[in-house]
């Protein structure tokens, strides 16, 4: 069955969501985030309300949500670092199990480098786990590329993870 696919960006009021997608996420795919479930499950209603107005408002850091007919399904953050390169990346892309292989993740990623090529990237790179097969041929998919730099990831060092850029305006 088809699903009908849409991403918005975080509102304001969309604290509890927030946390809701995050626990969600960690929960499905812990081996795949730097956060760690048992450390986001208590931080407090109030911090994820105020990291949804920070992000709505703000021109260097925000998420975007994947809503499968109407209901949210996935998230992705996008942010600029404060290196005086300003260098952008999308973080903590997830889509839950229902809505897999529907488009969503390249749906969430797409809206995610668009709205930091708008505020000026020329390159967007993303850290990926090497053990996460599928966001690894997603973003290969979309026209991501080795940037050649690699580390444990620092909540399991056992589990490795692989810097990749992609080269705005870039074919995707």
């Amino acid at each position: 069955m088809d699903q009908r696919l849409s991403v918005k960006k975080i509102e304001a009021s969309q604290g509890a969501l927030l946390r809701e997608l995050r626990l969600s996420a960690l929960s499905d795919a812990p081996h795949a985030f730097a956060a760690r479930l048992e450390d986001e499950v208590h931080k407090p209603a109030a911090e994820f309300e105020a990291e949804a107005i920070r992000q709505a408002g703000s021109e260097t850091s925000t998420s975007f949500i994947l809503f499968a007919d109407n209901e949210p399904a996935g998230l992705i953050g996008a942010f600029f670092d404060r290196s005086p390169e300003r260098r952008a990346f999308i973080c903590a892309l997830w889509v839950h199990p229902k809505a897999r292989h529907a488009g969503g993740g390249a749906l969430l990623v797409r809206a995610a480098t668009d709205w930091l090529a708008r505020r000026g990237a020329r390159a967007i790179h993303a850290w990926v786990v090497d053990s996460n097969v599928p966001a690894k041929r997603l973003y290969q998919s979309l026209g991501f590329l080795p940037a050649g730099k690699g580390g444990p990831l620092p909540t399991n060092p056992a589990e490795w993870e692989t810097l990749l850029y992609w080269p705005v305006g870039s074919c995707s």
